[in-house]
């Protein structure tokens, strides 16, 4: 490799490139400070219709909404290329990282919210909200928020950046996606115990098909996948032969193959980069991180977590199905949801969203996690 062509992003930012740098921007055009839009309920916005080859480089946006859950009813979509389904298609609040229609503070590589409870609207539902996911387009980009809630969006603030270029990505270089799936609640597979208390790794139970497993990402394509958010509402432990759900497995089943697959994890607590039962409660890092957590010593309540393959992608060539355990051997009720990130080469299978009412969380916000 030549020494000037550095795979590492510091390492690549000396080098001068030939590109336009351009942002679409929720500015009051007249000159004045309005610098938002607003968005009526059952309409929407969009936040860049862009004509052209080129990149977004960072997405920052906050909104201010007083429909109960709103970060579970506006959706973000992204479309790229002229394509009529969208390969971005989620809730706004878990794209970015939280679950639960909340916001947290905490800061990734590719993501981060910035919150704290001095200012803005009332209660710990909105946040500065960051991406710097690069997004490759070869002729057009347009990115839209749909407000599927009952009131309107009072402010809608918004940058995107982006760099325009005469050429097109190369053949090589995927599309951004990301889309959100749940399942309210898993359904539990029942085992029989012969212990009252059994030590985690005495637990009953086997899982030698990966059937009945969560699944985070259902991917059709080439491709590589870089990392997800996984929510979890430990609604159910009082039901449940062990009341952490951090044993549950993660498998990814590379073009088809069957079980066991390629890359076979040992809990969930392990693929999200931590052990035993996330011992420091929330915490964020670069690359993994527990952005919502009910307390560091209480497994019961909400959870959201996060782990982006951003030095280790999981590359495919016709398919990837990642799914994990929810619980051992899949013996938990909880329930889970999910925003995978993903490039591919287009064309996608189609996305699609639950109705909104599906979408929402059971508890909210009698956990505990904050004052009202």
């Amino acid at each position: 490799m030549d020494f000037w062509q550095s795979s590492s992003p510091l390492g690549a930012l000396p080098k001068m490139k030939t590109a336009r740098s351009l942002r679409s921007s929720s500015y009051d055009t007249t000159g004045g400070n309005r610098d938002f839009a607003k968005v009526a309920a059952g309409e929407s916005h969009t936040l860049a219709d862009i004509e052209g080859s080129g990149v977004i480089t960072h997405i920052w946006l906050t909104t201010r909404c007083y429909s109960e859950k709103y970060l579970r009813k506006l959706v973000l979509e992204m479309y790229w290329d002229g394509e009529e389904n969208p390969s971005v298609l989620t809730p706004l609040g878990d794209f970015f990282g939280v679950g639960h229609a909340t916001c947290t503070h905490y800061v990734s590589l590719p993501l981060s919210m910035v919150f704290g409870a001095r200012r803005g609207p009332k209660g710990p539902f909105a946040a500065a909200m960051n991406c710097y996911f690069p997004m490759p387009f070869g002729t057009s980009a347009r990115i839209v928020l749909r407000n599927e809630s009952d009131m309107p969006i009072e402010n809608l603030f918004y940058y995107v950046d982006y760099e325009l270029t005469d050429t097109a990505p190369p053949e090589d270089v995927g599309r951004f996606h990301a889309h959100y799936r749940q399942e309210k609640p898993c359904s539990p597979v029942a085992h029989s115990a012969t212990e009252t208390n059994p030590a985690p790794w005495d637990l009953p139970g086997l899982n030698t098909t990966g059937d009945e497993n969560y699944v985070i990402a259902d991917i059709t394509g080439k491709g590589h996948y870089v990392g997800c958010v996984l929510s979890i509402d430990n609604f159910d432990a009082s039901n449940q032969v062990y009341s952490w759900p951090g044993e549950g497995d993660d498998m990814f089943f590379i073009d088809g193959e069957e079980w066991p697959p390629s890359m076979h994890g040992t809990g969930t607590e392990d693929y999200f980069g931590a052990a035993w039962g996330f011992p420091s409660g929330a915490y964020a890092g670069p690359y993994h991180g527990i952005s919502l957590a009910s307390s560091p010593q209480e497994h019961f309540g909400l959870w959201s977590m996060y782990r982006f393959h951003i030095e280790d992608p999981v590359r495919f060539e016709t398919s990837l199905r990642f799914s994990i355990e929810h619980g051992h051997a899949n013996d938990q009720g909880n329930d889970y949801s999910s925003v995978a990130y993903w490039y591919q080469a287009h064309p996608h299978a189609p996305h699609s969203l639950p109705p909104v009412a599906d979408r929402l969380p059971r508890r909210w916000p009698e956990h505990g996690l904050w004052d009202e």
